[in-house]
C-alpha cells in the first residue's frame, strides 16, 4: 500500500482546524473512496480531482484510492479541499515528492479544465494554519493579496494543477509583484453627516452613540432624516485597529463579501431588509451554519431601518449577541459561534402612517392601531437600546431656507472629536478587559469609577420605575461618554442628568 498525505483547514464558524488528507492506494477495482464526512460538496472532490488531473496531462491512480479526511468526527463542508486531494493523489503515484507535503497548507478549488478557482474563507484558514505552526501555503492566484495579509506564512499562489506540481517539486511559479492587502481608506460610499438637514438633537446624540459605542434608537416622521443618520454613523466611527481589521476581514472572507482580499480598515455597515429570514440575519445552514446579517456588522453597525416591520422572533434573536457579542448556532453535527459585537441602529415611526408626531394632526391612526406598532418592539430589546432619540418633523424652514442656515458640520470634524473622546476613555480603562463605554461591566462601573455627588437622581428614577436596573448601567455608561466628550475626568450633574434623558428619549 502506497500513501501519502497533505494538509487543508476544516472552518466550523470563524475558528480553523487542520484537517489531514490522507491517500492510499491499494488492491481492488480503479475507483476513489472519499471518507471523513464531507458535506456534498466536498464528496463531489473525488470527480473534480480526477478530471482535472487528466485534464492536466498528469497521472490519476490506477488502483483503489482511498482518501481520508483526519479528524473523521469533524464535519467538513466546501470545495477548498480540492488543492490538498489532488496533491495527495499525485503524490501516491510520485507526480510530486511528499517533502514540501508535510509543512504547506493548501486551499483552492478545481476546475474542470485545472484551473484552481477561488475559495471563501482563505484568510480565517491562514490565520489557524499559522496558529498551528504551519509557515508555507499554496492558495489560488486570484486570492495572493488576501494571503498575504497573514504575517509569518511564505504564500506560493497557483493559476492550475501544473502549476501546483512545479511549487510542490520545489520550482515555486514565479509571479509579478503583488502589492500587499492593505489599503488607504477611500472616499466613503456612505455620504456626509453635513448631508443631514437640520436635527441638531438627533446629530448630538449620534455623536454620543459613535463616542461610546452605544446602541440608538431613531424615532420620527417620515423623511425627518432616520435613516441618513444611521447610514452615516460608519462615517464618523474611528478606522478598525490591525487586529480588528483582521477580525472584520475573516468574516467577510468567510461569506464571501470581500471579493477584491483587501484589508477591511472601516468599520462595516449591515442593512437588512425587514423581510429578511432568521439564517439570513442570525446565521444558518444545513449542516455548519454560515455568518449572518448581525456577524457582518461585526465592529460595525447594524442598522434595522422601520423596525417595527421585522418578525418580533428575529428581533428577540438579537438579545443574545447585544449582550456577549457572540451568536451560537446549534446544527446537529456541530455547534457554531460566530463574532457578532456590532452598533445597532434602529429607526421606526410613530405610527402604522408615520403621521403621529406631525403638530398638523394628519395621523388617522387609532390610539389600539399606535399602541399595537409600538408593542411589536418587544420591551427587552428597547432595554438594551442605550440611546432613544425623538426627531422632529421638518419644517420649511429647513427645506426652503438651506442658504441662509449655517453648514452643519462635516463627518470628519465630529470624527475627531469621537476619536478624541474614545482615547480619553481608553486611558480611563487601561488594565481592564473594555475599551469603550458601552463594554464596561455594571460592577466595575458602580465600584471602579468614581461616581457622580448627583447620584440620587438614578435612585430615584429607579424606585419610581422610569429606569430598570439594566437602564442605571445605561445611564452611567452614557454619562461618561459625555464626560469624555467634554473632555472631564468626573460625571458632572447635568451630564448624569442629560444621560438620562437621553436615555429616556426626552431630548426633542
Amino acid at each position: 500500500m502506497i500513501g501519502a498525505s497533505a494538509w487543508s483547514v476544516a472552518l466550523v464558524g470563524i475558528e480553523g482546524t487542520m484537517v489531514e488528507v490522507e491517500a492510499a492506494t491499494g488492491g481492488g477495482l480503479p475507483r476513489t473512496i472519499l471518507v471523513g464526512l464531507p458535506d456534498t460538496a466536498l464528496y463531489e472532490a473525488r470527480d473534480r480531482c480526477r478530471a482535472a488531473v487528466a485534464a492536466a496531462g498528469l497521472a490519476w491512480p490506477s488502483q483503489l484510492l482511498t482518501i481520508n479526511l483526519t479528524p473523521a468526527s469533524l464535519p467538513k463542508a466546501g470545495t477548498h479541499f480540492d488543492l490538498a486531494i489532488a496533491a495527495a493523489a499525485l503524490a501516491c503515484v510520485q507526480v510530486v515528492p511528499p517533502t514540501l507535503l508535510d509543512s504547506t497548507v493548501l486551499l483552492g478549488e478545481l476546475g474542470l479544465d485545472s484551473r484552481v478557482r477561488p475559495v471563501r474563507g482563505v484568510l480565517p484558514a491562514l490565520l489557524a494554519a499559522r496558529a498551528a505552526g504551519f509557515e508555507q501555503a499554496v492558495v489560488p492566484a486570484g486570492q495572493l493579496r488576501e494571503a498575504r495579509l497573514v504575517d509569518g506564512l511564505t504564500v506560493w499562489p497557483v493559476g492550475d494543477l501544473n502549476d501546483l506540481v512545479e511549487v510542490l517539486s520545489g520550482r515555486p511559479v514565479l509571479t509579478g509583484p503583488v502589492e500587499r492587502g492593505e489599503q488607504e481608506p477611500g472616499p466613503s460610499s456612505a455620504g456626509d453627516l453635513n448631508e443631514v438637514i437640520g436635527q441638531q438633537e438627533a446629530r448630538f446624540a449620534l455623536e454620543v452613540a459613535a463616542a461610546g459605542r452605544h446602541h440608538i434608537l431613531f424615532r420620527g416622521a417620515p423623511g425627518c432624516g432616520k435613516s441618513m443618520l444611521a447610514a452615516r454613523l460608519p462615517t464618523i466611527l474611528p478606522p478598525l485597529d490591525r487586529g480588528e481589521a483582521l477580525e472584520v476581514t475573516a468574516v467577510h472572507s468567510l461569506a464571501g463579501t470581500n471579493p477584491g482580499g483587501s484589508l477591511i480598515t472601516l468599520p462595516p455597515l449591515s442593512e437588512p431588509h425587514h423581510s429578511v429570514s432568521m439564517a439570513a440575519m442570525v446565521g444558518g445552514g444545513a449542516r455548519v451554519a454560515r455568518p449572518g446579517a448581525i456577524t457582518l456588522a461585526h465592529r460595525g453597525v447594524l442598522f434595522l431601518d422601520e423596525a417595527p416591520e421585522f418578525p418580533p422572533r428575529i428581533l428577540d434573536a438579537l438579545r443574545g449577541p447585544l449582550e456577549t457579542g457572540w451568536v451560537t448556532i446549534g446544527r446537529s453535527l456541530a455547534q457554531t459561534r460566530y463574532p457578532a459585537r456590532f452598533q445597532l441602529v434602529m429607526a421606526l415611526n410613530p405610527c402604522p402612517c408615520g403621521g403621529a408626531d406631525d403638530p398638523s394632526g394628519r395621523c388617522r391612526c387609532s390610539p389600539q392601531q399606535v399602541l399595537r406598532y409600538a408593542a411589536r418592539l418587544s420591551g427587552p430589546v428597547l432595554d438594551r437600546v442605550d440611546l432613544h432619540q425623538r426627531m422632529r418633523p421638518l419644517t420649511s424652514a429647513h427645506l426652503l431656507g438651506a442658504d441662509v442656515m449655517p453648514i452643519p458640520e462635516s463627518s470628519a470634524v465630529v470624527a475627531a472629536r469621537v476619536v478624541e473622546a474614545r482615547d480619553r476613555a481608553a486611558r480611563r480603562l487601561e488594565g481592564t478587559p473594555w475599551r469603550v463605554n458601552a463594554e464596561v461591566s455594571g460592577a466595575y462601573l458602580r465600584r471602579g469609577l468614581p461616581m457622580c455627588a448627583d447620584a440620587g437622581l438614578i435612585e430615584d428614577a429607579l424606585s419610581h420605575g422610569r429606569l430598570s436596573a439594566r437602564g442605571v448601567d445605561k445611564v452611567l455608561r452614557i454619562a461618561w461618554t459625555l464626560a469624555d466628550l467634554a473632555g472631564t475626568d468626573r460625571i458632572a450633574s447635568a451630564q448624569l442628568r442629560l444621560a438620562m434623558a437621553l436615555r429616556r428619549g426626552e431630548v426633542s
